[in-house]
C-alpha cells in the first residue's frame, strides 16, 4: 500500500517538475507566441474570405466549406483589420 502512495507521490513530483520547466522556458514567450499565432489566424481568414472580399482563389470552391467556422470570429478580425464595419456586403455583424 505504500508503495503506491510513494509512486504516485514520485509521479506527481514530475508530473509538477515537468510543468514548472515548461513554465520556465515558454512562460517568457508566452505573449509572442499568441500574437504569432494570432497573425496566422488573420492570414487564415483572409485567404478564406479572399473569394468574398474580391480577389480571385482558385481554391474557392474549398475553402467555402471553412466559413462557417469562421463566422464566430468574424467581428474582431474586421476590426483588427481597421475596418471599421463588415466589407462583405451579405454579413452585418455590426
Amino acid at each position: 500500500m505504500t508503495d503506491h502512495k510513494a509512486a504516485r507521490r514520485l509521479i506527481e513530483g514530475w508530473a509538477a517538475f515537468r510543468r514548472g520547466l515548461a513554465e520556465y522556458y515558454a512562460g517568457p514567450y508566452r505573449q509572442t507566441l499568441a500574437r504569432e499565432r494570432r497573425d496566422e489566424d488573420d492570414l487564415f481568414t483572409l485567404v478564406v474570405l479572399g473569394e468574398a472580399l474580391g480577389v480571385p482563389d482558385t481554391a474557392a470552391y474549398y475553402s467555402a466549406e471553412l466559413l462557417p467556422m469562421l463566422a464566430q470570429d468574424f467581428h474582431a478580425w474586421h476590426r483588427r483589420m481597421g475596418m471599421p464595419r463588415s466589407p462583405l456586403d451579405h454579413v452585418a455583424c455590426c
